[in-house]
């Protein structure tokens, strides 16, 4: 008897990669839709984790794709100039609204970017203290779980003078304060006591906190926290790996307040599927030396030509406006929802970033986890993958292609209330878990 895909691929791949909830295994896939190896459909509302920004398939990022493998201009940025990763760059420069003149460079992941920027920040500015946030996942290098702040990460080397400040968390505030002004207070605190700012490079920051639960921050909170940061001479390095690019209804997600940051991260969805990440900052900060955070495929032309193409079909198909759209509808769904399953806490989001806590009961608020694995599980039987992010693994996190119709928003909530129910009901058994750690 032949083996099944997700069998093969047990005893060939490494667990140390697998972040797995429910046996899927792919064998295509087509717009917003997954195909298993029987030929059975599923609605992706997690997008690969952000990463298929314009599903599968695209007509634009075949044809890019395609153009630049059977014309491949080298391999790397390293030791020749290629034209994708140069038109790339100027593109993201173009869209970025820093002052003064910067740079981008290129990667494979955010946590190469991340740990990039990092590190040039140090060695330009002589800092070597770092501001986070708890909840934080900015990578899985040991250079960005260094400043990272999230749970999963807690046996990681810390950066020295690292500060890990609450995020502000309008549904889990700290000391009750939803304006996040005490966090603020705190930081001045510490500015002032234990962390003198100029011994501090930089602050990481995620507009939108996304593997700490998919939480949306207060409007204004970051405009402040820029500022204060930057009165000290910190740079705030924005990091919209999952969440930029058009997802939250603007093109960079820090434009919904009024604050631009020093540097910007992006990636997952910037290569549409394929491996890539950029950072654009400072020319002083990008330029600070030579050889100095790079891999032999950095700046691939291949990927690069799929991240222009999919920066140039988000503007032509005015993909962030729609997301902005779609992500009312998605949302405004998922609310009746909580209308009929008390399991749902809370329904947050910007654009196509959006989030759903799932709670024991709605006076205490306390994490439903396994309710909230089994009810994942039970919508990928149902023909929907969506996974869970968080501190207490109770949050349902979604990020569907940008290319998401109305039609698969509604099936996918059609689906999502058969699952509750489910759930709700006991129909999902505690034994489908045992081989799926999840976060």
């Amino acid at each position: 008897v032949t083996e099944g895909l997700y069998a093969r691929d047990g005893h060939a791949i490494a667990n140390l990669q697998k972040l797995r909830f429910f046996p899927l295994a792919i064998a295509g896939g087509k717009g917003v839709r997954l195909v298993e190896e029987n030929g059975r459909e599923l609605i992706d509302l997690s997008g690969a984790w952000g990463a298929a920004s314009l599903g599968y398939g695209h007509p634009a990022l075949v044809e890019a794709v395609s153009r630049a493998v059977a014309n491949p201009a080298g391999a790397s940025v390293l030791s020749a100039a290629n034209a994708p990763a140069t038109a790339l760059a100027e593109k993201l420069l173009g869209l970025f609204p820093g002052k003064g003149r910067n740079k981008v460079w290129f990667g494979h992941s955010g946590s190469d970017a991340n740990e990039a920027v990092f590190r040039a920040i140090a060695k330009t500015t002589g800092r070597t203290g770092v501001i986070s946030f708890i909840g934080a996942y900015h990578g899985c290098t040991t250079g960005s779980m260094a400043f990272s702040g999230h749970s999963v990460q807690a046996g990681a080397t810390k950066a020295e003078g690292l500060i890990l400040l609450p995020y502000p968390d309008p549904y889990r505030p700290y000391q009750g304060d939803v304006t996040g002004e005490a966090i603020l207070d705190l930081l001045k605190q510490q500015f002032a006591t234990s962390a003198p700012p100029e011994r501090i490079g930089c602050a990481f920051i995620e507009p939108i906190q996304s593997d700490g639960g998919l939480i949306v921050p207060p409007m204004g909170f970051f405009e402040k926290f820029a500022d204060l940061c930057q009165r000290h001479g910190i740079l705030v390095v924005c990091d919209e790996v999952k969440v930029g690019l058009g997802r939250s209804g603007r093109m960079h997600c820090f434009e919904h307040e009024d604050f631009v940051p020093d540097i910007l991260t992006v990636g997952k969805g910037l290569g549409g599927g394929l491996p890539l990440s950029a950072a654009i900052g400072p020319a002083e900060i990008m330029d600070c030396a030579t050889a100095f955070a790079m891999q032999t495929l950095h700046g691939n032309p291949v990927s690069t030509a799929a991240g222009l193409a999919v920066l140039e079909t988000i503007e032509r198909e005015g993909l962030a406006e729609a997301a902005h759209r779609k992500g009312e509808r998605l949302r405004q769904g998922l609310r009746q929802l909580s209308g009929r399953h008390t399991l749902i806490g809370d329904v947050r989001g910007r654009g196509l970033a959006c989030g759903v806590e799932l709670i024991a009961d709605r006076d205490s608020r306390s994490p439903a986890a396994r309710e909230t694995a089994k009810l994942i599980y039970r919508a990928y039987e149902l023909g929907l993958v969506v996974y869970y992010v968080g501190m207490n693994s109770n949050v349902l996190e979604m990020t569907p292609p940008l290319t998401i119709s109305d039609a698969d928003i509604d099936q996918a909530l059609d689906i999502l209330d058969r699952a509750f129910g489910d759930v709700v009901a006991g129909r999902v058994s505690d034994a489908v878990l045992s081989e799926f750690a999840g976060w």
